[in-house]
């Protein structure tokens, strides 16, 4: 038995060799494969053998393992691990009612963690996987699975010996996926058996894991010692492989040691290895291949790191003991295949194998990196990689287990550090030359693909885990290694500004760089801090701060950084910068540690405080467009620093660190590096005039406000300063909520959470919820006719904006500046509402969060005399409208100032103390520091220093002389000039001087000025002397009077009403313009000292003398004038747009709106007065009016377009239910399509085809439906718009040689033009004069019109056009539509075609105005109507065919024929069809539409009340036959006995009768078994229900007949109850006598007008059916009832819950391939399940949507896409998505599917779409159609 099981095994090895023909290879391994079965099941039958030991299955685990695309979800209520994944049938069979979960669509694979403990809470497990089923489930029996413990390990080697066979090196340049594709393919049945294998349950995967894990069975099979020839050969090719991957099989080798470097110290470590060029060389040796030859300088700045021992052990040596890690070997070697992947995981439910091969997989890590690394299909790879990491790692034990006994952190963040130095390049940042810094390069694949995503995903995925995470923090060398790699990152992607051409190409590298710092840098560390939260953490924070400055000052010592930073560059990327800041943010708020402590020297604070600056300035600089040539992609970096997924680990982190630095360095040095990195120094001088060397003067302006943005956002902001995380989420909701109205989904996804995507789990996202409603109103979605479909949205509270609107956090968050200015226009709105405040508004000041202790040196800036001089200086600068200032500039200005007074410093003594000479100069300023104080300080001159040309100097120069000399002023309090470049270098100077003494000789000379006057370049300066004599206080006083317009307009509030001064918060200040705030801050400097208050009295009693009315020069004046013009063309344009809008939307109703009702039209065409005789038409393209000629006709603009709506009507009102499972199907048997097929098929079966082609109308599938938008044009101007069409090439939305445009008012879709009949448009009085002729007299001139013979008018330009309309109107429509004649082409098809047009517009009008006429009036529909001009076309054409005048149905209808039985007698041809069968309806339109146009009146009243006789007569008929036997002979009886009263021709019973017994002289009646009888007719007849049975028999002709007469003679529609609908038609059509009295219950009968003798003209219609049946009675009696009680069209009534739907179709298969379809979609008009966009059902190049379109909608299709649930158009030849019907609880749609939460029908929005399918204005109302090409 063993050999036996040895050779099958063994057997296909020896033809591998020499690798067969791919045929018989697969029939053997097949053969082999079944051999083994055999095997296995020891002799028996291997089905019982699997269910045999399936029953010993401990199935505590779901474990599914799936793989992309894959519908799974996750619940978060249940997830411990956030990577928790559930597939459908668990999800379903737990209990997750009210819990966070949503579907999702697989990315990489997974699988069921159903069952697993260690990844979700037990309570969410489903029925099947909460039972601990281990415990009843009986021992194996020992000899159940003998043989495969024997047969196993034998099959494995076989397969690791086809790969080991299979695997060729590939050739240095040519890519051998082929190659592996062929072995693989090869091997898929045995890897398919071995899935099998595991898919037995519990039982045989112990089995496996025995054999994949047992060492000694692999020594013994693989070691290649044995005799055999190929095991040697396959040992070879394992080892060259091995080798080949850089990999070293230890026993070849001795590993070497290297002196570990000392820790931390990676710059040196260049220099190092240097002097090692050996071992240096040996480590390179196997990264060799991963180099590109481009690469040169990478490869030299190349630097190992971290101990050459440890790194060599884990990236190079591999050693493998047991199957399982071949295995795993060459799986990575052959780029994980999906199979081999699928087994792998398949096994995981064993508890022994998981450990064993999350070891392996370990063991394999740098291998695995490295394959990825040369992989040509990364994408694929890491998607496989990812699917079996993740099933690993987030299992906290098993990862803390891999930790402990296998170095998991210092492999993983070895081979991260590996991967990385492979794409290292020299930094250029500061200094070019002399930088030893490296950082990655953006622009290679290894960044630009994202390719070390899986390896990064692992790291994060380990570090959420406590313990793992612990280890971590606890490991200073795994610490400083981190740090060297996050080092890497530091300062990549530098941007240089382009100062003379734009730059030739734009990188779009930034996107890579930005990727890489959140992946690489910010989510590790949010993982990290993540576990330090408490006290007890606080060691782990104080060793990451500490290595991370090591690292810095390794940084800062790299690029030679000394104190200023390089011009014209920055980088957006400072990881160090930002973990730093953020474990000090974490430190001072979770872990109570001392601030101080943790804080290097000022040296190092002020080196810190740089880069973040510089970012900032560089921020302004893009805004202001100083970057514009460095092309676009410089601001996508810009928005992306501050987009809401980065915001958090960039903007915050770099703001809050520059805080801690402001907090702990000079203010007023802090304050003057702000102003010069914005380069606006120059710009903060008293003079008028100014030079500015380093920006130009049309930057200034937005400079100025960004710095002083800068700064109130510096000290406003409280992110990481005292907020806790509640109010943080409740501020940034506020932000986006007042930039605009947002979705749910919008909202979370603006609003920054704790970015460590894999938790998963908003911080608190009950507090997002319970936030979020307290802040925001929810409203609900609305529909506008226009169609746009609006989403649930969420807006501000109106306390919200009266209390929380916080501008700062607005700019703070805005990535478009358009979003700030639009939070103030609705700001404004809501003050303007609210009535708070009519005019224009500036931002509120928002009070802030008291500062955590640690901070509160922050508030130093506020009181700092450079600050306060800045503030003076624009002050005055803004009084004396000195240019480049703007109401920004003010705003930003008094907000500091209000910010000081909220924040007054608490007097410190020491700051008092002058520090001498050096300080003299602010000392000349402000005495002190306080700004309480500061702001009484009266400042009475100024030396400045101003170029020579300066109007200062004249002006001073008289100053100078009148008054005493130099000397004296000096001492009066001259403030001194004032530079605040000098005091920021002076600053520096002592700061260093106090720090280190040692440092002077790396400090520049404290005074260069080279930057700063390049010579000849700048105007000499020199200083003068201005006479200021102002305070900040009377400043802003003398400001209130400039913004007020007013003089002496302040008037200190206390003076009236003591109170104020005591109030904490007065209502009226907290909104309004800048009045308000000047008011508001005089009133709180007032308040915190008496001195002011004394003061301000002071300055308002001494009456200001007016302001001099100064010269101002024309280019102050223009930027003076244009802030204003601005602000008024601001208002002006607000209000144009406003009138547009309501102008638009007056528009929009009355030429779109479907529904309303509307009185007036701008082209009106129905309203000609009687006195005119003739219409005229308005040309909507030459703008002329006039009549429509022969020559020169006008047309309507018309849409025509095939429509199966009215085929889509039932006649039962409930509609029909999409089905959702497999029982419920639905069958088109009775649609009104259906029906009428049916019928003209049971004619033709037994009567003359062309007789049968005049009995009913067509066009209920696939009629043509004209519609108009009502406006007329010139059918030559039409023409020339056409060929200008042509040449346009930019309008794309529909196809001009289709004859398709827009009509060029009103832009409504359009593809033809119905000419207009010359002569008046509603025929005139002549032909309405009621005539008295008789009706016998009527009926003759009628039957003498039709007679003639109707020539086509001449050859005229009016003629030619009503043909070409009429082909358009016939290609509108498909073939089979138009043909329905038994002989092709026969002229019988067009005649019936042409009247059955205008039945479908009949039609389909009743059905827009409801299916009745009760509402009477012209509805809209009507309005814009075209019938009028529909029929004199379709007249004009069917008169070109004559009806043999003995055919003609007019004459049976009224003459009595004698020789009717010798016609019938006539048997060899078919019979004509009996006009009792004739469709009613029909008749009518073929009489009107065959006498000629204009037709009289009098003409058509005689035609329906003929008509009319006939109608009845069939509904006698059809009455008589739904009667049982008993019915009629009663009916008969009754009608007998009054056969010769007066009016028995107007008596339902007597006509009743005398039908009876007409028919039943035939054998109409006779057939009927019992049985039937009662299945037809149940009820009891009483004569109200017979009547009622007639009147609705009668009442589809009626109405119809009235519309008719509606269009053709303009006569208004009554409206009417429901009740009364039959008489009041029926007079308004004449046919009831004026007469008439209403007093008694009104019959139908009554409506009768006889043109014969009534009872003779029965007996003739009767005798044509009794002929036919007596051969047919069964058929003769189908045709005698008619349905014709109609519905309404509805579409399919979809369930509630979409999921319902999702979950039947998504996984249903295609009836033509019986596979599942890749985007199933369902039509919502039938019901048939369609592939969208599939190949396999493609018929003659058309794809099955459109196809189905064609045939279910004529063109038309609707359809759901159920892996997007949206709706998809399809209009002929075009499609376009319609949007959604299906919402989630928020009131979004969910495109895609993407977010997975659970979704629910909403009414509305049904409604609507069934609104446009009906009223067919799909093509109007949707804007965004495309081409389909027949693909869908």
């Amino acid at each position: 038995m063993a050999a036996a099981a040895a050779a099958a095994v063994g057997g296909p090895q020896q033809s591998q060799s020499e690798v067969p023909e791919q045929g018989p290879a697969l029939d053997k391994a097949a053969t082999a494969a079944h051999w083994c079965k055999c095997l296995l099941a020891g002799g028996g039958g291997y089905d019982e053998f699997c269910a045999a030991v399936r029953a010993y299955d401990p199935a505590a685990l779901c474990g599914l393992v799936w793989t992309a695309n894959f519908v799974a979800y996750r619940c978060r209520t249940c997830g411990i691990s956030p990577c928790m994944s559930l597939c459908a049938e668990c999800f379903h069979q737990g209990d997750h009612t009210g819990h966070d979960f949503n579907m999702f669509r697989s990315q990489a694979g997974g699988a069921c963690d159903c069952g697993d403990s260690n990844v979700m809470r037990e309570s969410g497990f489903c029925r099947r996987h909460q039972i601990k089923s281990s415990s009843n489930i009986p021992c194996v029996p020992k000899d159940l699975l003998m043989m495969s413990e024997f047969v196993l390990p034998r099959f494995i080697f076989c397969l690791i010996q086809y790969l080991r066979e299979g695997y060729n090196e590939p050739a240095a340049d040519v890519p051998s996926e082929k190659d592996l594709n062929k072995v693989l393919q090869l091997l898929e049945p045995q890897i398919s058996f071995l899935e099998d294998l595991t898919k037995m349950g519990g039982a045989m995967r112990s089995v496996l894991t025995q054999v994949l894990t047992n060492q000694q069975n692999y020594k013994d099979l693989t070691s290649g010692l044995g005799e055999n020839a190929c095991a040697k050969k396959s040992h070879e090719k394992y080892l060259i492989a091995l080798k080949s991957s850089g990999l070293t099989y230890p026993e070849d080798k001795l590993v070497y040691g290297m002196q570990e470097p000392s820790a931390g110290t990676s710059t040196l470590l260049v220099q190092g290895l240097a002097g090692a060029p050996g071992a240096l060389g040996q480590v390179e040796s196997s990264d060799e291949e991963d180099q590109d030859g481009s690469q040169g300088l990478g490869k030299r700045k190349r630097v190992k790191l971290s101990s050459g021992t440890k790194d060599q052990s884990i990236m190079d040596v591999l050693k493998h003991k047991s199957f399982l890690e071949e295995l795993l070997f060459w799986t990575i070697k052959y780029e994980f295949p999906q199979k081999m992947v699928t087994f792998l995981l398949n096994m995981l439910p064993d508890q022994e194998y998981k450990v064993a091969f999350t070891k392996t997989f370990v063991q394999h890590y740098a291998f695995i990196m490295k394959t990825l690394k040369k992989s040509h299909e990364s994408d694929t790879m890491s998607n496989r990689i990812v699917h079996i990491s993740v099933q690993l790692f987030s299992n906290e034990e098993l990862a803390r287990q891999v930790t402990e006994e296998c170095q998991l952190l210092d492999i993983m963040v070895t081979v991260l550090l590996y991967m990385m130095e492979s794409c290292l390049i020299k930094s250029e940042l500061q200094d070019e030359e002399n930088s030893l810094h490296v950082v990655v390069n953006c622009g290679e694949a290894l960044l630009k693909n994202n390719t070390y995503w899986p390896l990064v995903s692992d790291f994060i995925n380990i570090l959420s885990h406590q313990s793992v995470a612990k280890r971590f923090l606890e490991d200073h060398g795994l610490l400083v290694t981190w740090m060297n790699f996050v080092s890497f990152f530091q300062g990549m992607n530098l941007n240089k500004r382009e100062l003379n051409e734009h730059v030739e190409f734009e990188s779009q590298t930034y996107y890579a760089a930005f990727a890489a710092e959140l992946e690489a840098c910010a989510q590790p560390m949010w993982g990290l801090l993540s576990h330090c939260k408490v006290r007890e953490t606080q060691e782990y924070t104080r060793n990451v701060v500490r290595y991370c400055l090591e690292a810095l000052q390794d940084w800062f010592d790299a690029i030679n950084f000394v104190d200023e930073p390089a011009p014209n560059q920055v980088t957006f990327h400072l990881p160090l910068h930002r973990y730093y800041a953020m474990f000090l943010s974490k430190a001072v708020k979770c872990q109570e540690l001392d601030l101080d402590s943790l804080l290097p020297d000022q040296e190092m604070l002020m080196k810190l405080m740089i880069h973040p600056l510089q970012i900032q300035a560089s921020l302004a600089e893009i805004h202001s467009n100083m970057w514009v040539r460095n092309g676009l992609q410089i601001k996508g970096q810009a928005m992306t620093y501050v987009q809401s997924h980065f915001c958090n680990s960039m903007i915050d982190p770099d703001i809050y660190l520059l805080q801690v630095c402001a907090s702990r360095l000079d203010p007023d040095y802090f304050i003057s590096s702000v102003f010069e990195r914005f380069k606006v120094v120059d710009l903060l001088t008293m003079a008028s005039q100014h030079h500015n060397t380093v920006l130009d003067v049309e930057h200034e302006r937005s400079m100025l406000e960004g710095a002083l943005t800068f700064l109130v956002i510096l000290l406003s902001l409280r992110l990481h300063l005292g907020m806790s995380d509640d109010e943080t989420l409740r501020a940034e909701m506020v932000a986006q909520l007042c930039m605009n109205d947002r979705t749910h989904s919008s909202l979370l996804d603006l609003i920054p959470e704790n970015p460590n995507p894999k938790s998963g789990i908003i911080p608190g996202s009950y507090s997002f919820e319970s936030v979020l409603s307290a802040v925001a109103d929810f409203k609900a979605p609305v529909f506008e006719p226009g169609g746009s479909m609006q989403q649930g949205m969420y807006t501000p509270k109106a306390e919200v904006w009266d209390q929380e609107f916080d501008p700062v956090m607005v700019i703070l968050r805005t990535v478009y500046r358009r979003d700030v200015q639009s939070a103030m226009d609705r700001y404004t709105t809501f003050l303007k509402q609210s009535g708070k405040f009519p005019g224009n508004p500036w931002p509120p000041y928002k009070k802030r969060a008291p500062l955590r202790p640690s901070y509160r040196g922050l508030l130093r800036l506020l009181h700092c005399k450079t600050l306060h001089i800045v503030l003076f200086t624009l002050l005055y600068k803004i009084l004396m409208d000195h240019q480049n200032l703007s109401e920004h500039v003010l705003c930003m200005v008094l907000y500091l100032i209000e910010l000081g007074l909220e924040n007054s410093a608490e007097d410190d003594s020491e700051e008092e103390v002058s520090m001498g000479g050096p300080e003299r100069c602010h000392d000349s300023w402000f005495p002190g520091s306080n700004l309480v104080s500061n702001m009484r300080h009266f400042i009475n001159y100024v030396r400045v220093r101003v170029p020579e040309t300066a109007p200062e100097l004249k002006r001073d120069s008289l100053a100078g002389t009148s008054s005493d000399d130099l000397g004296s002023l000096q001492n009066s309090g001259t403030a001194q000039v004032f530079s605040l470049v000098a005091e920021r270098r002076k600053k520096f100077q002592e700061i260093i001087n106090r720090s280190s003494s040692e440092a002077n000789q790396v400090i520049r000379p404290p005074y260069t000025p080279k930057k700063w006057s390049a010579p000849g370049s700048a105007p000499q300066l020199t200083t003068a002397i201005l006479e200021i004599k102002e305070s900040i206080l009377s400043l802003l006083i003398k400001l209130h009077h400039k913004l007020s317009g007013k003089q002496n307009s302040y008037y200190p509030p206390w003076l009236d009403d003591i109170e104020v001064l005591i109030q904490p918060e007065i209502p009226k200040y907290n909104h309004g313009d800048g009045i308000t705030a000047v008011e508001r801050i005089l009133l709180k400097a007032a308040m915190q000292s008496r001195m002011n208050k004394r003061i301000i009295e002071e300055i308002c009693r001494k009456v200001t003398p007016p302001v001099p009315p100064k010269k101002i020069t024309a280019a102050e004046k223009k930027t003076l004038d244009k802030e204003e013009r601005r602000q008024k063309a601001r208002e002006r344009q607000q209000k144009l747009l406003a009138e547009f809008a309501s102008r638009q939307k007056s528009f929009m109703e009355t030429a779109m709106d479907v529904d309303s009702p509307e009185n007036e039209i701008p082209m009106e065409i129905a309203t000609a007065e009687p006195q005119v005789s003739e219409a005229v038409y308005d040309c909507v393209i030459c703008g002329q009016s006039g009549p429509s000629s022969e020559d020169r006709p006008a047309g309507l603009v018309v849409l025509l377009q095939a429509s199966s709506v009215l085929g889509q009507c039932r006649d039962n009102a409930d509609p029909k239910k999409l089905p959702i499972t497999e029982e419920e199907q639905i069958y088109p048997w009775d649609t009104c399509a259906a029906v009428h097929d049916v019928r003209l098929s049971l004619l033709q079966r037994y009567f003359k085809d062309s007789s049968c082609l005049l009995a009913v109308s067509i066009g209920w599938e696939g009629g043509v439906y004209v519609q108009t938008c009502g406006h007329t044009l010139h059918i030559d101007c039409h023409k020339s718009y056409m060929e200008s069409l042509r040449n346009d090439q930019v309008l794309q939305g529909f196809s001009v040689d289709k004859g398709e445009f827009t009509c060029p008012l009103c832009r409504q879709f359009a593809n033809s033009v119905l000419p207009c009949y010359p002569g008046s448009n509603v025929e005139s009085n002549l032909w309405q004069r009621p005539s008295n002729k008789s009706t016998q007299d009527l009926i003759k001139e009628v039957e003498e019109l039709q007679g003639r013979p109707g020539a086509f008018p001449s050859e005229t330009n009016l003629s030619k056009e009503m043909e070409s309309v009429m082909k358009d109107i016939k290609n509108t429509t498909q073939k089979k539509y138009r043909d329905y004649s038994k002989t092709p082409g026969s002229p019988d098809n067009d005649f019936l075609f042409m009247y059955s047009v205008a039945r479908t517009n009949l039609e389909l009008e009743l059905i827009h105005r409801g299916g009745s006429l009760c509402s009477g009036g012209a509805s809209t529909a009507g309005k814009r109507s075209c019938l009028n001009q529909l029929f004199h076309v379709l007249a004009l054409h069917m008169r070109l065919y004559t009806i043999d005048s003995e055919y003609n149905p007019w004459k049976k209808l009224t003459q009595l024929v004698e020789d009717m039985n010798s016609q019938l007698g006539n048997e060899e041809q078919q019979p004509e069809v009996p006009i009792l069968y004739h469709d009613v309806t029909s008749l009518l339109l073929i009489q009107i539409l065959m006498m000629p146009q204009p037709l009289r009146k009098e003409h058509f009243s005689c035609i329906v009340k003929v008509l009319f006789t006939l109608l009845y007569t069939q509904a006698l008929a059809a009455l008589s036959v739904k009667g049982s036997e008993e019915d009629r002979s009663a009916w008969k009886h009754a009608g007998a006995l009054r056969k010769n009263t007066c009016d028995a021709e107007k008596s339902c019973e007597v006509l009743l009768s005398f039908v009876i017994s007409e028919l039943s002289k035939g054998k109409l009646y006779c057939e009927e078994g019992t049985q039937e009888c009662a299945m037809v007719s149940p009820i009891a007849w009483s004569p109200e229900s017979m009547e009622k049975y007639i009147q609705a028999f009668c009442l589809p002709f009626l109405r119809i007949s009235s519309l008719l007469q509606h269009h053709l003679f303009g006569e208004d529609l009554p409206s009417c109850q429901e009740e009364e609908e039959f008489s009041v038609l029926a007079s308004c059509l004449g046919l009831l006598p004026t007469f008439y009295q209403t007093d008694h219950p009104f019959l139908s009968a009554s409506c009768l007008d006889w043109p014969v003798t009534a009872l003779d003209i029965i007996t003739q219609w009767c005798s044509e059916i009794r002929s036919f049946t007596e051969r047919h009675a069964e058929q003769g009696k189908a045709l005698l009832i008619q349905e014709s009680r109609w519905k309404l069209p509805h579409l399919l009534q979809l369930p509630e819950n979409y999921n319902t739907i999702f979950q039947y179709y998504h996984r249903k298969t295609c009836s033509v391939c019986t596979k599942v379809p890749k985007d199933p979609a369902v039509c919502l008009v039938c019901g048939t399940f369609v592939c969208l966009k599939g190949l396999c059902c493609k018929q003659q190049s058309y794809c099955e949507c459109v196809l189905h379109s064609q045939n279910c909608g004529a063109g038309t299709g609707i359809f759901l896409l159920i892996n997007a649930s949206v709706i998809i158009i399809i209009r002929g030849h075009r499609f376009c998505l319609w949007g959604s019907v299906y919402l989630d609880a928020h009131g979004e749609e969910d495109r895609d599917l993407r977010r997975g939460k659970p979704l629910y029908i909403c009414e509305e929005r049904y409604r609507v779409l069934e609104q446009q399918w009906v009223s067919h204005t799909f093509d109007h109302i949707n804007k965004r159609w495309g081409p389909h090409y027949n693909g869908l």
